[in-house]
């Protein structure tokens, strides 16, 4: 699809591996160390944080009302696990279909995957509670799972960076930039005004999103996927 002669969802360049997020790193070990870096960074942190933002979130919470709490509410719902999968799921889907090309739709659904799912074991290893409910002045349900870091948070963040790689080179990017930021500010006062993560829960999400992205992508696309028959690029992908 096109308007006079720029692409709405095709790349600019007409080489078959040419969307964005299909473009070599041109600093792939500094982006591997500061994603490894990130994840051991921001472990070591987790097991100190204890309840010093424990006023913060009481003050966030403190804002669940109405409106803006059922919509808080609305939107940790929205993007919890079984939701988010299907969301991922249906984008790699959707991506595959317009460009004609699996590798962008792997790329995306990798770089997702990887930066998402070590959260969850670094959540586990942590172990941080989430906030007391006995404290709060509009508690949500007790969640099982410890907190930090925030799964919902480092989910936004991902997707918003993958998307915004998938659309670098199409009128869409700059709409899927400003969208995307606007999704992850939303989604980070959500989580802290339900109060089911601790301010500095989601704030360590966005942090380790933004850094280890970078090395899925370059994990995921420019290591692994070359190495898989039905992945391989048809040709070398640089600007």
């Amino acid at each position: 699809m096109t308007i006079g002669d720029a692409p709405l969802l095709r790349p600019r360049r007409s080489a078959p591996d040419a969307n964005g997020i299909l473009v070599r790193s041109p600093y792939p070990l500094a982006s591997l160390a500061i994603g490894i870096g990130a994840v051991l960074v921001i472990t070591v942190v987790g097991f100190f944080l204890g309840t010093v933002d424990i006023g913060l979130a009481r003050a966030l919470n403190a804002l669940h009302t109405g409106a803006l709490g059922s919509f808080t509410d609305g939107v940790y719902h929205a993007i919890s696990p079984a939701p988010a999968l299907v969301v991922t799921i249906v984008v790699t889907a959707v991506t595959w279909v317009v460009q004609r090309n699996v590798r962008p739709a792997a790329a995306f659904a990798g770089v997702v995957a990887i930066t998402w799912v070590p959260s969850a074991i670094v959540k586990e290893i942590v172990h941080r509670a989430r906030p007391d409910v006995a404290v709060l002045p509009h508690p949500f349900p007790v969640q099982p799972d410890p907190g930090y870091p925030s799964g919902h948070t480092v989910f936004m963040v991902a997707f918003t960076i993958a998307i915004c790689w998938v659309l670098r080179d199409t009128r869409w990017h700059r709409v899927a930039v400003v969208l995307g930021t606007v999704a992850v500010v939303v989604v980070w006062f959500s989580v802290t005004i339900d109060a089911v993560h601790y301010p500095t829960d989601a704030l360590a999400s966005v942090a380790w999103a933004l850094a280890v992205a970078p090395a899925a992508r370059v994990l995921w696309v420019d290591l692994l996927m070359p190495r898989l028959p039905w992945l391989r690029p048809a040709k070398p992908v640089t600007r």
